[in-house]
Order: C-alpha cells, then sequence, then structure tokens
C-alpha cells in the first residue's frame, strides 16, 4: 500500500476547487452542513474529506441515500430548480467544502465551453448514480452492493489504479446505504480485508481488486 492516491476528480478539466469559484469552509466531523427543507440556493463540492446525505419521509425513519468523498457535488439538485433541500447533509470527517452560488454555477454550465461541458456531463452522471443505487437494491446481493457503495467512494466503479485512500465510514452507515444490518456489513468487511480488496490504516484504503467482488 505503499502508493496510495487521492480519488482522481471524475470533472477532469478542473484540477483544483478554485476554477469552480466560491469559497471554502471547514467542517468537523459529524457537523451538519445543511438540512432537508431549508431553502437552497447553493450547491457544494467537496475538497477533502467526506459527507454523508440522508432523507427523512413523513411518519419514516431516516434514510442514507448517499456516500460522498473527495471532488463530488452534492446539493446540485438546486440548479434543476428545487427551492428547499431535498435531503441532509453532514459531514463524516473534518472536511474542506467548497460552497458555490447557484446562479454562478448556472452562468458557468451556460458557456458551452470544456469545462461547462465537464460539468454538466458529471452533474447527469451523479444522477445515473443515484438510479443505478436503487437499481442495486432490487437486483444485487448485499456484498455487490457494499462492494459498489465502496468502489463508488473511491470513483472506481469502472476504472482507476489503487489503491485510493477515502473517507472511513462507520459499518451502520454503510448497512443503512447497503439495504442490509451492521452484522452482515461486519462480515463482508472482514471478508474483504482478507482478500486484499480493502485495507485499513487509520483510513480506509480501496484497492482496484474489490471489483473482483462485484
Amino acid at each position: 500500500m505503499n502508493h496510495m492516491r487521492q480519488p482522481a476528480s471524475p470533472l477532469g478539466v478542473f484540477k483544483s476547487g478554485p476554477s469552480l469559484g466560491g469559497k471554502v469552509a471547514q467542517y468537523r466531523n459529524k457537523q451538519k452542513i445543511y438540512s432537508q427543507g431549508e431553502p437552497a440556493f447553493t450547491l457544494f463540492y467537496i475538497q477533502h474529506g467526506g459527507v454523508r446525505l440522508s432523507m427523512r419521509s413523513k411518519g419514516q425513519p431516516s434514510a442514507v441515500t448517499a456516500i460522498l468523498g473527495v471532488h463530488d457535488f452534492f446539493g446540485e439538485v438546486c440548479l434543476a430548480g428545487y427551492p428547499l433541500r431535498m435531503s441532509t447533509a453532514v459531514a463524516m470527517t473534518a472536511s474542506s467544502i467548497r460552497t458555490i452560488r447557484k446562479d454562478k454555477m448556472l452562468q458557468m454550465l451556460r458557456r458551452g465551453n470544456k469545462a461547462s461541458n465537464a460539468l454538466v456531463s458529471y452533474l447527469l452522471g451523479s444522477l445515473k448514480k443515484y438510479a443505478d443505487h436503487v437499481a442495486d437494491l432490487l437486483t444485487s446481493n448485499a456484498e455487490q452492493r457494499l462492494a459498489r457503495v465502496l468502489l463508488r467512494l473511491a470513483h472506481m466503479e469502472k476504472d482507476g489504479s489503487g489503491p485510493v485512500e477515502i473517507p472511513t465510514v462507520s459499518h451502520q452507515v454503510l448497512a443503512e446505504m447497503v439495504g442490509t444490518t451492521r452484522p452482515r456489513v461486519n462480515l463482508f468487511m472482514n471478508r474483504f480485508r482478507k482478500r486484499g480488496y480493502i485495507h485499513y490504516d487509520g483510513t480506509l484504503i480501496v484497492s482496484r481488486n474489490l471489483r473482483k467482488a462485484l
């Protein structure tokens, strides 16, 4: 594990967060970034750390809908005209997160250059990820779903040379995301570790070999 790397940015042309504009804020572990139902005037870009999104329906307990890592956006549905936050966002670890105003991002998207095309492609891809997660719940077994969640955090669903450091996520949160129990997640994570697919060294490190579990 001597050649550990950070996840590659799916935005390609953006080599650093400053090219997106906005301001960077620091969040503590478990600090709330925004709550479901609040006005949505901004979106966010993770430069360091990780974020958990959860949603609560009337009369139902809160459910984890996404676990995001470095180079991921969240809150982007405001670009589609949704006036309120559809989920609650909480930092999973100490995180540096760039806040970008909705109107500034819309200006960038309208430019029609390589940068705006990369952003449109990413944002459409993020919507596909949410749809794929729902499909996984219906068609894959729990071990495969867990592997996909970890690979998505590392941006290694289809490619990537590892290993990649990702935010450490509690087994309870992974269980909620995968749709299984915490003991089963414990079992699968130990199995992945014994096979060399993941490694714990203060943080969670994912190898591209985890794709063998799919």
